[in-house]
């Protein structure tokens, strides 16, 4: 069972109110310790499904109280072993079948979401590295026409974070994030880029070497991994399952192109190359769409309804945006491919 320990600090008459305030939550147990200055600490033990909103309850009712602090844990096991109370599980067999398949329950509640996202794009001199480490190690190998290689950079290229966190910043409606996302992203893009051109302008690549052509032209394929990618990063966060596994479902669909577009700048090659930005563009737009639409249907929502309209508008606005670049992308590819066909 999916279990979360939830931490209340309060002044001792307001944690007098936390039991009747969650008296509708189907609470495991729930402790009160008396601490100095007349402050309570409060711990709840609940199920993972409904931390979200015992969370909401208790920051809509103290986040004005001073002393008011709250901390989220996640519990690995406990003993003995929490059962559901049975008018719970009558009521749960008695529900249809498709109501089982909430998104709300499949996933981690929005506080450990942001948490975990939002530190993934910090950058740091660890960051800047590992982008620089599968640069080269990516250049190596489509320059050698070696899969295995190429797969090896992507295990280590920290192209998740910045994309899936731009996806759950304009679901969230919260713009701070939203430009570190796009900060961090343009960085590593950047550095990746002019390290591929570097290596290009002293290396001789052969647009012709399978593994750099197959990263020149964009197919239906392309469209279809890049949007299986974004949806395998934000589900794989939302489940609280990340792993480099799904990190290389990302790095796929961005790193390839980027540097063998580096590649092909850096040797002269620049007509050819307008093909690997191409495709690298169109990945890049895919996999924040499969994001933002993973997000939203997963009903991840900010608390206060002022933030939720804030963010329902910018959601949208996003779509919108989304979808306009992915259109005249597509169309410019039609044109380009007409007049440039290889």
């Amino acid at each position: 069972m999916n279990l979360r320990l939830i931490e209340v600090f309060l002044p001792d008459e307001d944690a007098q109110k936390v039991p009747e305030l969650l008296q509708d939550y189907s609470l495991i147990e729930i402790w009160q310790t008396q601490l100095c200055n007349h402050q309570t600490l409060v711990k709840i033990l609940l199920s993972g499904e409904e931390a979200e909103t015992a969370i909401d309850q208790l920051e809509t009712h103290f986040s004005q109280v001073d002393g008011f602090r709250l901390i989220l844990l996640s519990v690995e096991a406990s003993i003995p072993r929490p059962s559901r109370p049975p008018e719970i599980g009558a009521e749960l067999k008695k529900q249809p079948q498709e109501q089982e398949l909430d998104t709300q329950l499949s996933r981690i509640n929005r506080h450990e979401l942001y948490e975990d996202v939002s530190a993934t794009v910090i950058l740091s001199w660890t960051h800047i590295l590992m982008v620089l480490l599968s640069t080269v190690i990516a250049a190596i190998g489509l320059l050698r026409d070696d899969g295995t290689i190429i797969i090896g950079s992507m295990v280590i290229a920290p192209l998740l974070g910045p994309n899936m966190a731009l996806s759950l910043a304009t679901t969230l409606g919260d713009t701070t994030l939203a430009r570190q996302a796009v900060k961090i992203g343009a960085v590593g893009i950047c550095i990746a880029l002019s390290l591929s051109v570097v290596i290009g302008y002293f290396f001789t690549v052969n647009p012709e070497i399978p593994e750099i052509a197959s990263r020149t032209r964009v197919s239906g394929s392309d469209l279809i991994l890049a949007f299986a990618s974004g949806m395998a990063g934000a589900l794989s966060l939302t489940s609280g399952g990340t792993n480099a596994i799904v990190g290389v479902m990302v790095a796929v669909a961005l790193l390839p192109p980027l540097v063998a577009f580096g590649l092909l700048i850096g040797s002269g090659h620049g007509q050819v190359a307008v093909g690997s930005m191409l495709l690298l563009l169109t990945n890049l737009i895919c996999l924040n769409l499969a994001g933002l639409i993973t997000f939203s249907v997963q009903k991840i929502r900010p608390r206060k309804w002022w933030e939720a309209n804030l963010a329902q508008k910018v959601r949208h606005t996003a779509f919108s945006v989304w979808f306009v670049l992915l259109s005249a992308l597509m169309f410019g590819i039609g044109l380009w491919w007409k007049n440039h066909q290889i």
